[in-house]
């Protein structure tokens, strides 16, 4: 933009040395491609991104808060407007009358670990230094911005050579102190049924524990593919989106282990899955913040070395899980599931789909109108048995990802590259860069709804642009549909969350058929139309054989996707109603809140 283009840009463009300069598209679309690359880089390396003034810098709020989130680190330098204020309004200055030292960039505060406006030449020694701090400290890492007012682009200023002098920031692994191992060890001993939660890098060192105590783990969706999902202690996804293993396991749990989660409601089933009325907490967290969370015994601390130092104790006091055949049950059962999840097929009109809560209309006239016959589960079923072991995946928001956390399986450490934590839509096309950036001799997917398509695949000109083959998955099913099955199992009509034409009130009339074949044409990649499982496994085979990027779209059945095991989740209903099947909803909804933990 016209705030960078003549100072940062300048300086791109006479020198770059050994930095690469990458061109964005939409400012949110590149902030994800960086995060997705820090992510996958298991956060030790950083693309940095720069925008304009106003809206180019307003894009990059939501990447900021997603990248916080998920405390992935992510450094933008946004233009600012003049630090002279000379030439006030300055173009896309956002103005305030309470106070002429407000501009856009003020939007990154709540949203970013650290912050700074850059007013003079000779802020910018500290500014990225304090930045570097934020980026590299695995407990507070998150987005960093710094705000660079136009005119002190430009400056010079006479900095000390020392300034430029090679850094080394250690990212260092310091175990939790003596006193909070020995609570949690106290703690564990008495277990007879603990559950481990785990997001945490540290996979191998959480097998080996699981293994030695014969203690089952379930995964958040940030952590899952840090541990091998063949492992015999593995349960799989837990909680809202979990599967039937991991949450009836969780029922019972007394003592439950969370390891470097943030404990969302999504992982709780909002604070209602544990149904133990002795259950205990413990956490093993680097950050304070997450450590203090479900009212705790705490080991503030790397997961890697703390675990293992709490290993040593538990060892030491000869102890072993009280579980007998149950895991091995619930892993049976679930297993049998996923058999009947894959063998889903449309079977005509008297198709029964898995979600009951619909329009009556949607499904007979989906079909009609796209001769699709893919089910959701059918089709990831599918991917996952013609894609390669090593490849990586990459769900964001919708529906698939809570399919993806159930059924999705993978020995590759990293190989499932989940945004969850801000569920940003808009996320899953950038990130396939991010990551093809971080692992270019491996294949990348992404599975993306419709809706999540249209509202951001800018960074496919990009993905062109660099050469870069990525696959991407459109899953099209004419709709919001996890929002739609959220409104309707909930009492409430299909409102705004189906891709209807307009009544001049509001979109009820047709379903508005999209050829996202055609729109990837446009850019150049190579395209696949699917209407049948048998022509996904084909397209998917041919794929490989492919040099440049590729987009499948794939015609898929509404109320198709997964359903909730054993979960639960508390949202915000309304309390009176006209209608009885809100009322009724709200019953339900109530009861839910009564048996959760209050906090």
């Amino acid at each position: 933009g016209h705030g960078i283009a003549v100072g940062l840009g300048e300086a791109l463009d006479t020198d770059p040395g050994q930095l690469r300069v990458l061109q964005g598209r939409n400012e949110q679309g590149m902030c994800h491609v960086a995060t997705a690359f820090a992510k996958q880089s298991n956060r030790k390396k950083i693309i940095p991104c720069a925008s304009s003034v106003g809206p180019g810098a307003a894009n990059m709020v939501t990447a900021c808060a997603t990248a916080t989130v998920n405390n992935i680190p992510l450094l933008v330098f946004p233009a600012d407007t003049f630090a002279s204020r000379q030439p006030d309004p300055v173009l896309q200055q956002l103005e305030q009358s309470n106070s002429l030292a407000t501009t856009t960039n003020d939007a990154f505060k709540p949203v970013c670990k650290y912050w700074d406006r850059i007013t003079r030449p000779e802020m910018i020694m500290t500014a990225l230094i304090n930045a570097m701090r934020v980026l590299t400290d695995p407990a507070e890492t998150g987005a960093c911005c710094i705000a660079l007012c136009q005119d002190v682009e430009g400056e010079s200023y006479d900095y000390p050579e020392y300034f430029f002098q090679k850094r080394v920031h250690r990212i260092t692994r310091p175990v939790a102190v003596e006193e909070e191992l020995e609570d949690l060890a106290e703690i564990i001993a008495e277990a007879k049924k603990p559950l481990v939660i785990r997001y945490s890098e540290a996979g191998e060192t959480v097998e080996k524990f699981c293994e030695e105590f014969k203690i089952p783990f379930g995964e958040s969706q940030a952590g899952k593919s840090a541990c091998k999902s063949s492992h015999p202690y593995c349960l799989g996804g837990i909680g809202v989106t979990g599967t039937y293993a991991s949450n009836i396991i969780a029922e019972d749990a007394d003592v439950v282990i969370a390891i470097g989660s943030r404990m969302s409601d999504f992982t709780t089933s909002s604070k209602r899955l544990f149904k133990n009325p002795d259950v205990k907490f413990v956490t093993i967290n680097n950050c304070r913040f997450h450590a203090y969370k479900m009212d705790a015994a705490k080991a503030v601390g790397d997961a890697k070395v703390t675990v293992e130092a709490l290993t040593k104790k538990l060892r030491a006091r000869g102890y072993v899980s009280a579980y007998n055949g149950e895991i091995e049950e619930a892993k049976k059962v679930w297993d049998k599931e996923m058999v009947r999840l894959a063998g889903i097929e449309y079977t005509g009109d008297d198709f029964e789909p898995i979600i009951k809560a619909r329009d009556p209309r949607t499904i007979p006239e989906f079909v009609k109108m796209t001769n699709g016959k893919i089910t959701q589960t059918a089709a990831l079923a599918a991917i996952r048995r013609v894609i390669d072991e090593d490849a990586t995946i990459i769900p964001a928001g919708g529906s698939l990802p809570s399919c993806m956390q159930r059924m999705w399986t993978t020995d590759k450490r990293g190989g499932y590259h989940a945004e969850y934590g801000y569920s940003c839509m808009g996320y899953e096309v950038a990130a396939t860069l991010g990551v093809k950036f971080a692992e270019p001799d491996n294949e990348v997917y992404c599975v993306v709804g419709d809706s999540s398509f249209q509202m951001l695949h800018s960074e496919i000109m990009t993905i062109m642009q660099e050469r870069k083959k990525v696959n991407i998955l459109v899953f099209d099913n004419c709709g919001f549909g996890c929002i739609n099955n959220l409104e309707m199992n909930h009492g409430i009509g299909s409102i705004a969350t189906e891709f209807r034409y307009t009544d001049g009130k509001k979109p009820c009339g047709d379903l508005i058929p999209v050829d996202y074949a055609k729109i990837g044409e446009g850019y150049g990649l190579k395209t696949y139309t699917c209407k049948t499982i048998a022509e996904l496994e084909a397209a998917l085979e041919d794929a490989k054989k492919q040099e440049i990027a590729c987009l499948f779209d794939l015609k898929v059945i509404p109320k198709t996707m997964t359903d909730g095991y054993e979960s639960w989740w508390n949202v915000g209903i309304a309390t009176t109603s006209s209608k009885e099947s809100v009322r009724k909803a709200c019953v339900g909804v109530l009861e839910g809140r009564r048996e959760a933990r209050d906090y």
